[in-house]
């Protein structure tokens, strides 16, 4: 098993401060899943500038209108679902993540088993279980392939009406 810890100085805000990065240039599978959830961050603030950088992530073939409206009714107003997978985000303190914003992705036995394709998993911070995101190879670059980062997680202390 391989994981590979990601130290990000800032939350990008646009696809220009995105392409920045040096993970931008997608060469990296664990790099590419690594702004995916850079991305995911700026959704609740920004849904537009989320989709340009996932646009971007998605490289040759950009979100269907399918996957704009998932995206909506999954992540609008939860916006600790993407900041649950960051390093100092919990419960307890609303998900709010330590900064400088860090991350870890990591491969399993079977992220390999098809070719031009790897999957790789991140912990949520309010999951049980690590959450999987696919890329999909074309030309020595990975694109993210299939999102599936985007499933609830435990609610915030603050907003759960039980605790």
């Amino acid at each position: 098993m391989k994981s590979k810890t990601f130290i990000f100085a800032y939350q990008p805000k646009s696809v220009e401060a995105l392409k920045l990065l040096p993970e931008a240039d997608l060469k990296d599978p664990f790099g590419t899943a690594a702004l995916t959830l850079l991305a995911m961050l700026e959704y609740d603030e920004n849904p537009e500038k989320a989709i340009e950088m996932l646009n971007f992530l998605r490289g040759p073939e950009p979100l269907s209108v399918f996957d704009h409206q998932f995206l909506k009714d999954r992540l609008e107003g939860k916006g600790y679902i993407a900041r649950s997978y960051f390093v100092g985000a919990n419960i307890e303190n609303g998900y709010k993540f330590d900064e400088p914003l860090m991350v870890t992705i990591f491969d399993l036995p079977y992220s390999y088993e098809h070719e031009s394709y790897v999957r790789l998993f991140v912990k949520s911070n309010g999951a049980d279980t690590p959450r999987e995101i696919m890329l999909r190879q074309k030309d020595n670059q990975f694109f993210l392939w299939e999102n599936m980062l985007m499933s609830d997680v435990r609610t915030p202390a603050e907003l759960e009406p039980w605790l």
